[in-house]
């Protein structure tokens, strides 16, 4: 079952002063061959460009399937895959995105972020804003903003994003590409354990993908996906 946490309205508990947090991943990298390449380096399949790994590449402790008050939506142009990147705003009323929760050092956290801005790891985050107030914005990157959610088993629960003048609302939405759909569909799948089915009916349906990409278009890009539970 997955951990849901509730809606932004309520004040969000983050524990403070942690070594380690859950990296909730809702675009490709819930796809853990997919995160695999942030932590060891190289090229996802499917991809572009390659990637430095982080300094610390051994695997998640955990994964959990999660899921987040608000919406996914998919945006700007990816210079790995083509096509949109999957972003996610916490303050869409009414809406939940499914993730999945590894939990990684703050390192590796770090290490991950610095890397889907384009950079090589350099340092750890300061944390200590997210953890107090919920959100804080590191940067005015595409994904420097960090939101927590929650906690789970007593570490924090945490992603990154697009700034508020970025969110669903405002920015010029863009479909995803099939590769990119792909990856993310297959994570979730095997996060939730959800039918290629269910997967494709939520992809289709999210902003930037939503009138471009049906539910049938989904379900042939993700043909031959396991749908079988790999959280624990």
């Amino acid at each position: 079952m997955s951990r849901e946490f509730p809606d932004r309205s309520s004040r969000v508990r983050c524990p403070g002063q942690v070594g380690q947090v859950w990296y909730a991943a809702y675009g490709s990298n819930a796809h853990p061959e997919r995160l695999a390449r942030y932590l060891r380096g190289g090229t996802p399949p499917g991809g572009r460009l390659p990637h430095p790994g982080c300094r610390d590449p051994r695997p998640p402790r955990r994964s959990v399937p999660v899921m987040l008050p608000g919406v996914l939506y998919f945006a700007t142009e990816s210079k790995v895959w083509g096509g949109g990147r999957a972003f996610y705003d916490p303050a869409a009323a009414g809406e939940e995105t499914a993730a999945r929760a590894y939990l990684l050092t703050v390192g590796q956290f770090s290490d991950i972020a610095a890397q889907e801005m384009g950079r090589r790891p350099a340092g750890d985050l300061d944390l200590s804003g997210v953890l107090r107030a919920g959100r804080a914005r590191m940067g005015p990157g595409r994904y420097e903003t960090l939101i927590c959610a929650g906690a789970i088993d007593g570490f924090p629960v945490v992603t990154f994003t697009a700034p508020t003048r970025w969110d669903s609302g405002h920015l010029p939405l863009n479909a995803p590409a099939g590769g990119y759909l792909r990856h993310v569909g297959a994570g979730l799948a095997a996060a939730h354990g959800w039918s290629v089915g269910r997967v494709a009916a939520y992809l289709a349906t999210r902003p930037g993908a939503r009138g471009v990409w049906t539910p049938e278009a989904v379900r042939e890009a993700l043909a031959g996906l396991p749908t079988t539970s790999h959280s624990g």
